[in-house]
């Protein structure tokens, strides 16, 4: 028997398909929802209550300290005690948001505390509201310099979605592996997985290098 062959490639193509398709759907919905939580813990981080304040850095900091896969299956099999029934893919999509939004909270609180004091000044000075100091003078400094670290953490969550086979999520990887299981042989279907994770991880390299360039350049911070 060959160590590769290429028959064996063409037939694990349908359970990689499908299985990319997965991968790449959780990783789109677990993201969008890392980056809108992640901006809301750090919003509340910098509350001038300092009770909500830390509060909140204790809850970032125990998502952060505890692993991805407990998180997964507390949610998944220990939820139900409770009365808590979720289902598998919600519940993955929803673990990987949260813990992600953990760590992207902390990057746009670096972003937030980069920004000039002199600008929080100017906004007091002109009496500008709450809102509008941070939705049109705050934000738009502090999110663009931090676009390449969200960007890592986006690629991080794409390689870390087959922690979702533990609640029978069939992503790209454990796809691989049932096709290795249904026919004895894993190194072509396993080699492909692993090939596709890189053209991935390499495209989303790409996009968020070139978001990153197009934001420094409309808001003129290069």
């Amino acid at each position: 028997m060959s160590i590769w062959d290429w028959s064996y490639v063409w037939e694990a193509m349908p359970y990689l398909y499908h299985g990319a398709i997965v991968t790449v759907q959780a990783t789109l919905l677990g993201f969008a929802i890392a980056l809108v939580l992640g901006l809301v813990f750090a919003l509340i981080r910098q509350s001038p209550n300092r009770y909500v304040s830390r509060s909140m850095a204790e809850i970032v900091e125990f998502i952060r300290s505890t692993p991805l896969l407990l998180q997964v299956f507390f949610v998944y099999f220990v939820g139900p005690q409770f009365g808590v029934v979720i289902p598998a893919w919600i519940c993955g999509i929803g673990a990987l948001g949260l813990h992600y939004a953990a760590y992207c909270s902390e990057v746009y609180r670096a972003g937030i505390l980069a920004v000039d004091e002199g600008q929080w000044e100017a906004c007091t000075a002109l009496n500008l509201s709450r809102r509008r100091t941070w939705s049109a003078i705050i934000l738009p400094q502090a999110i663009p310099p931090v676009v390449p670290a969200l960007g890592n953490y986006f690629i991080g969550m794409f390689k870390s979605t087959p922690i979702l086979a533990a609640i029978a999520i069939l992503e790209m990887l454990q796809q691989a592996k049932i096709f290795g299981g249904n026919n004895y042989r894993y190194i072509e279907a396993i080699t492909m997985a692993g090939f596709f994770y890189l053209v991935f991880t390499l495209v989303a390299s790409a996009i968020v290098q070139s978001v990153s360039v197009w934001l420094n350049r409309r808001y003129h911070l290069e």
